[in-house]
């Protein structure tokens, strides 16, 4: 086994990579080692990031909202993402967006285009909303792996029995899986495990599909309207009113990925430029991700009605064929594994790359211990990677426990992470760029554009926390059950 003193993410800061006049063929511009990503393993992240499992939820979404507002919604926040997404991957490098200075994080970027304390607000919202869903997903990924063995009770014992299974144990195998990915050293080494991950959420989400058309074929009629859930007959008007911003919210963080976009854009080589490869990717995993949105949403709600469950393969909408939601739950929990790391990268990447700042001369920071694995060549070990990412799995792991409840909670991370990440920053970034000028047409519908994200994401979060409130009053202290 050999050490030698290597930076843990991989990045070579030695900018004397030129030999005989040339730079060297492995050797990318900023004298990091040349990215080899393509606009098909950023689509791949992107999918991966974007395609959660809540991509289920989107009937119950569509159930409050009705036939008229919920496709609307839909290909609203489509347009929006999309959109600001471009602006985001102009940003990658500046000034120039094709031959300026690389920018490697969000934080970089906004460093670069704004500066001052908007850097911090940046960092804060990051970082916060992916430490929430590196948490939330510990806890859907539980919850799918629970309904396997429930589907399997109600499949052997009938659809009265309560089946009860705790989270607790599946928790802890997700966290053993993760403890081990977590050494892939970066996003570069990420790709595979995204491609399957993105493999994995078309499976369910067409498994979903498919029972959904098999529902409404079969019958009867479930009851659906134009305006959503009536009041009244189905919830009282307060409620509508909350589940209605509630739903409005679910759908504009199903879109959202901004939070690693950046990161991603930075594995991709080039030529062509990055910033065309990156939109090439949105592009493609926007508009594959939109016809799964709109055809589980409004297929769903066509099984289901206004009576449409949270999440039809883990909520039991289905009971049989048992074995094809066994599978889908399977697949969930396989996607998960792969998002969990898509989210957690950025995270490691900033520590490490903060305590190599720091500690420049650590060894247990710095050094690099390479094992030879028969038929897998070297792999490198660093020991600060090794006990800082296991110790985050592990938190991560212990707080999903603590808090069964949790993802309510992360409703309104998403809502106070939506507007600053996925649409303020990018325009800002976009007319301090440009020098455009104050009050002319594109500043207008611009400034309009964010201030009505913004009140999309208040009134959201407004709805998650009488949303986590509710479930606080009901939660009971050890009971974990699903």
């Amino acid at each position: 086994m050999a050490e030698f003193q290597k930076p843990s993410m991989y990045i070579d800061h030695n900018p004397s990579t030129i030999e005989n006049g040339d730079f060297r063929k492995n050797v990318d511009d900023d004298g990091r080692p040349k990215r080899t990503g393509t606009w098909v393993t950023a689509s791949a992240h992107i999918i991966t990031a974007v395609i959660g499992s809540g991509v289920l939820s989107l009937a119950w979404a569509i159930a409050q909202l009705g036939w008229i507002a919920g496709p609307a919604v839909l290909m609203a926040f489509s347009f929006i993402t999309y959109f600001t997404s471009t602006l985001l991957a102009d940003s990658y490098r500046s000034p120039d967006p094709v031959s300026g200075k690389r920018n490697y994080t969000y934080m970089d970027v906004v460093r670069a285009n704004l500066g001052g304390r908007k850097v911090q607000l940046c960092g804060l919202a990051q970082y916060g909303n992916l430490i929430g869903v590196t948490i939330g997903y510990t806890i859907t990924a539980s919850i799918s792996m629970v309904a396997v063995k429930r589907s399997n009770c109600f499949h052997k014992h009938g659809h009265h029995v309560k089946c009860h299974t705790s989270n607790n144990p599946f928790m802890i195998i997700f966290a053993c899986i993760q403890l081990l990915l977590s050494q892939i050293p970066n996003f570069h080494k990420l790709s595979w495990l995204s491609i399957l991950a993105a493999v994995m959420s078309f499976a369910y989400s067409s498994i979903g599909l498919g029972l959904s058309v098999a529902k409404v074929i079969d019958g009867p009629a479930a009851r659906t309207t134009l305006t959503g859930v009536t009041v009244g007959v189905d919830v009282s008007g307060s409620e509508k009113v909350w589940r209605t911003f509630q739903a409005i919210g679910d759908i504009a963080f199903a879109y959202a990925y901004s939070t690693v976009l950046v990161e991603i854009q930075d594995t991709l080589g080039s030529p062509p430029a990055e910033n065309k490869s990156m939109k090439r990717a949105t592009s493609i995993g926007i508009s594959t991700t939109t016809v799964f949105y709109v055809l589980c949403g409004c297929v769903g709600y066509a099984a289901f009605g206004n009576t449409a469950p949270g999440n039809f393969l883990t909520g039991f909408g289905f009971y049989e064929p048992f074995w094809l939601v066994d599978i889908a739950n399977v697949c969930i929990a396989i996607h998960l594994i792969g998002a969990y790391q898509v989210f957690c990268q950025p995270i490691y990447g900033f520590v490490e790359s903060q305590c190599a700042k720091r500690w420049p001369e650590s060894k247990f920071i710095n050094s690099e211990h390479a094992i030879n694995i028969p038929c897998c060549g070297a792999y490198y070990v660093n020991s600060f990677r090794l006990v800082w990412r296991t110790a985050y799995v592990m938190m991560t792991a212990i707080l999903a426990m603590l808090f069964p409840f949790f993802n309510d909670f992360l409703g309104l991370l998403g809502a106070a992470s939506f507007w600053p990440l996925t649409v303020y920053f990018p325009i800002e970034m976009y007319i301090a760029r440009t020098k455009m000028p104050r009050f002319s047409f594109t500043w207008i519908w611009m400034k309009i554009l964010s201030w009505i994200c913004l009140v999309i994401s208040l009134i959201s979060a407004a709805a998650s926390i009488q949303g986590l409130a509710t479930d606080v009053k009901k939660y009971k202290p050890f009971q974990t059950e699903q």
